[in-house]
């Protein structure tokens, strides 16, 4: 079986846990299973901000062009960069176990957003962050850092900006306990749709691959992320909306909380909503509409300007 996946190390330790999964699942050797690096054009270009050039389907299309071709069978993401539409005959239905979902502030100097200066420049190139961090500290310069993770440590060694901030997911995943993190609760910066979980996508007419990830598939991760990426949807959300959400279970019931706010952070709007786990994308929908009833008819203009 063939695994496609970003080059990035976060990428590769992704594609590397889902061999292994599969391969201790069915009892195989790992060289039943070859990972194959694609290179995607959100690769290869960082000097932009993603709206400038096409959103978040740059870091899938090559990808999912290939898995079309026959040239892999499956294709490991990221689920916080995956559209909410696959393109037809591709479906993604297989989530791993997830990962810490907490966004973590990054500094070799500061231990916390309280601590920086004011005016102090923070770097990072997620819209929602941008807008989340603008909300809290207004008095902040806030630059792009587009890159792998890494790249993006490296400029702030390099001291291009005093902060930055990462998934504690991809942290986590890497062993990266060197870096000085300091994870942010949920309740203070809430975390991008599906932040932490990666999905395994596939042909619909391959039913070894469907039969295969089966049995790795976690169930609750893929309960949270249908009411999650419902709202998202339903928000038409993309990478020029700053979009947050999380999806909590206990017992039998589903706790969705979602936040939407205006890229300069000047505004927000957020909502809270509990039901059946069965509800969950009925319950994203809904929350959806509400903020749009709410937000009326001018706070989403600056998406189309």
């Amino acid at each position: 079986m063939n695994i496609g996946t970003r080059g990035s190390p976060l990428a590769l330790a992704q594609a590397h846990e889902t061999r292994e999964r599969l391969a201790k699942s069915f009892d195989l050797p790992f060289e039943a299973f070859t990972i194959v690096v694609i290179k995607t054009t959100g690769d290869k270009i960082i000097d932009r901000p993603l709206k400038e050039i096409g959103g978040k389907g740059l870091f899938t299309r090559e990808i999912e062009d290939d898995m079309l071709a026959g040239k892999i069978d499956i294709a490991v993401h990221s689920m916080k960069d995956m559209p909410t539409i696959q393109p037809d005959g591709l479906v993604l239905d297989t989530y791993l176990p997830r990962e810490d979902v907490r966004d973590t502030f990054v500094s070799p100097r500061c231990t916390g957003l309280a601590g920086l200066a004011e005016g102090a420049v923070v770097g990072t190139s997620s819209l929602r962050r941008k807008a989340q961090l603008k909300l809290r500290r207004p008095d902040l310069e806030v630059v792009e850092f587009r890159g792998n993770m890494q790249t993006r440590l490296m400029k702030l060694d390099d001291g291009v900006a005093e902060a930055t901030f990462l998934a504690m997911a991809g942290l986590n995943r890497l062993k990266m306990d060197h870096i000085p993190k300091y994870a942010i609760e949920v309740e203070d910066m809430l975390p991008a749709v599906a932040q932490g979980a990666i999905g395994i996508e596939r042909r619909i007419d391959d039913l070894r691959a469907a039969d295969m990830l089966a049995t790795i598939h976690d169930l609750q991760t893929g309960q949270r992320l249908d009411a999650e990426r419902s709202f998202l949807k339903a928000l038409d959300g993309s990478c020029e909306t700053p979009i947050a959400s999380l999806a909590e279970l206990d017992g039998g019931k589903l706790r969705l909380r979602g936040e939407v706010l205006r890229p300069d952070g000047s505004e927000n709007i957020a909502d809270d909503l509990s039901g059946s786990i069965a509800d969950g994308p009925a319950m994203g929908v809904e929350m959806a509409h509400k903020m749009l009833e709410k937000a009326g008819p001018t706070f989403f203009e600056w998406r189309s300007a």
